[in-house]
């Protein structure tokens, strides 16, 4: 009957965002733990009133829209307590322009237009697109860094390696299986790793990372896969950078800079 029809096709609408959002909010905070976190808060202020979804008369734009609320409620947090990498990171977090990270990885990570922005965000599309500028101009005074890419397909690979370098990072290494991967990455020690989930001979790139993880310590890792959605549940330990394949040089270029911001994740048990 459709009393009972509507609650469940709205949780279905829920539940097919839901992953994505989780990816915005890791990115956001560089953490699978925190963004969860935040995810998880969204979910229960939606349950508590779901007109902060259904009055957008978008669901998705709803869910993200609510999210932004809360992160921005909470100050948007940038911890002073860390240590090490991470303690850099959020130092240089701290001094980038306000809104531009999140202007900047719902465009490019989440392809939401400059329109939708505006409305998650709630403002003008003119501050969108400047926020979107202010962002890239800032990101291309990042701090430059090695990175290994762990790729089986050639092609992808040498794309890869260009947009790394374009934006002036170093390529150390291209690795097509996990022992590759492990042994060119123990000798060169990069400051990012850039990971396929499945690569040649069968062999996993998340095993290679994790193996790389343990011998080379906290260093940021972004994963390209075709199914996000499987990495995005919260069920486990997943990574907090993921690639959609097929993916776009911007969301490559937007990753790369946010990544290089925070340490790794946690070593992934899949």
């Amino acid at each position: 009957m459709p009393q009972t029809s509507q609650p469940q096709d709205f949780s279905d609408q829920i539940a097919t965002h839901l992953p994505y959002l989780r990816r915005y909010a890791r990115a956001l905070t560089g953490s699978q733990n925190s963004g969860d976190k935040y995810a998880m808060a969204t979910l229960e202020a939606i349950l508590e009133d779901r007109t902060l979804v259904s009055e957008s008369g978008d669901i998705r734009i709803g869910l993200f829209r609510t999210f932004h609320s809360i992160w921005k409620s909470s100050g948007s947090p940038v911890a002073e307590d860390e240590t090490g990498l991470r303690a850099r990171a959020q130092k240089h977090l701290s001094r980038l322009t306000e809104n531009t990270r999140e202007a900047l990885l719902l465009n490019t990570i989440e392809e939401f237009s400059q329109s939708e922005i505006a409305q998650i965000m709630q403002i003008s599309p003119e501050e969108v697109a400047h926020l979107l500028q202010v962002a890239k101009d800032e990101m291309a005074k990042s701090v430059s860094g090695r990175v290994l890419i762990i790729e089986d397909e050639a092609i992808i690979a040498v794309d890869l390696e260009a947009i790394v370098s374009e934006i002036g990072h170093q390529v150390v290494g291209m690795a097509r299986t996990r022992s590759d991967a492990v042994e060119i990455g123990k000798a060169e020690k990069p400051d990012l790793i850039l990971a396929d989930i499945q690569l040649a001979d069968n062999s996993s790139g998340i095993d290679a990372v994790n193996d790389l993880l343990q011998s080379l310590g906290d260093i940021p890792v972004i994963f390209i896969t075709a199914f996000p959605e499987r990495l995005l549940t919260g069920e486990r330990p997943e990574p907090a950078f993921l690639i959609s394949k097929p993916y776009s040089e911007k969301q490559v270029r937007s990753a790369i800079s946010q990544a290089m911001f925070f340490s790794s994740t946690e070593t992934l048990e899949i």
